[in-house]
């Protein structure tokens, strides 16, 4: 491998800066357009579709994979994340991927970093709370992902919704050339949002995660027909305790927009929660539209 890249299959695979920088801006030249797709990698069926989806808005496709470091708390799974860059490399070629873009640490933070992004309003409660590193970390990686390859478009997955309205938000703040495109939640057949931590629940927790989503969708019908806000999620929040996770970081309903705290659903909202089953740490939401008047 030198010049910092090299070629897997079809798909080539660059770890440096000057790199990428160097093949998308041979794309520009042929007046080609780009997308973007950030991942930690570990890819899975929603990730290829955020492939997809960037396939269909532009003509070439870079996937990043870096797991974070310091998007991750000191006691969080930083070190036992999962990650499989061959298998990755296959799925994207196989996907019709153009480009892997998987820097090094070293490459992202080199010695003497000392800058970070800092994002407030959206990026508050929820996993801004429970995980108060987290979004500074998104916001200072995505940002330098952004100025690395300079794409028309970055696909970011809906299941992270919070996430999604800190990268608009530091994207629209910052005046940064992009367009964010959020894409639907890829899930299971009985409902269970893909992630890479999945990987971390046994069998008989596997059996209970779809719990989660069906208890969101239920409160959905619930809100819709006129149920009040607060014992409508009193009542999810026990069901899913039922069933087996073990703690709650939040089950909430926030506004689409804003992520402002709703206590009616006479405006478009998110259902959100995050909760954990053994080791793994689900994320969820649901959209409600704005229901009857209550």
């Amino acid at each position: 491998m030198t010049g910092g890249g090299g070629t897997v299959g079809q798909l080539n695979v660059i770890r440096t800066v000057d790199g990428v920088r160097a093949a998308i801006a041979g794309w520009r030249r042929a007046g080609e357009t780009v997308a973007l797709i950030p991942t930690m990698g570990y890819l899975h069926e929603g990730h290829l579709a955020l492939v997809d989806h960037g396939r269909r808005l532009c003509q070439r496709t870079v996937a990043s994979l870096f797991v974070n470091p310091i998007q991750f708390g000191p006691t969080e799974d930083l070190d036992r994340y999962p990650r499989d860059e061959a298998g990755d490399r296959n799925k994207l070629q196989a996907a019709g991927c153009d480009l892997l873009y998987a820097p090094t640490v070293a490459e992202m933070y080199p010695p003497g970093f000392a800058t970070g992004i800092s994002v407030t309003g959206v990026s508050g409660g929820l996993c801004g709370a429970a995980r108060p590193q987290m979004f500074g970390g998104v916001a200072t990686v995505v940002t330098k992902l952004l100025l690395q390859t300079l794409p028309d478009v970055a696909v970011f997955g809906e299941k992270d919704y919070q996430q999604v309205l800190v990268i608009r938000r530091f994207v629209r703040d910052l005046d940064i050339p992009v367009r964010i495109e959020g894409a639907p939640t890829v899930r299971e057949a009985d409902g269970l949002a893909l992630s890479s931590r999945n990987s971390y629940l046994t069998a008989a927790e596997r059996g209970q995660a779809p719990v989660l989503f069906q208890t969101l969708t239920e409160a959905v019908g619930r809100l819709q027909e006129g149920g009040e806000v607060g014992p409508v999620l009193a009542e999810a929040r026990a069901r899913i305790l039922a069933a087996g996770f073990s703690k709650l970081d939040y089950l909430e309903l926030r506004d689409a927009e804003t992520l402002e705290p709703l206590e009616r659903t006479d405006r478009p909202g998110r259902l959100l929660v995050a909760a954990w089953l053994g080791r793994a740490r689900l994320i969820d939401n649901v959209a409600v539209p704005e229901g009857k008047a209550q």
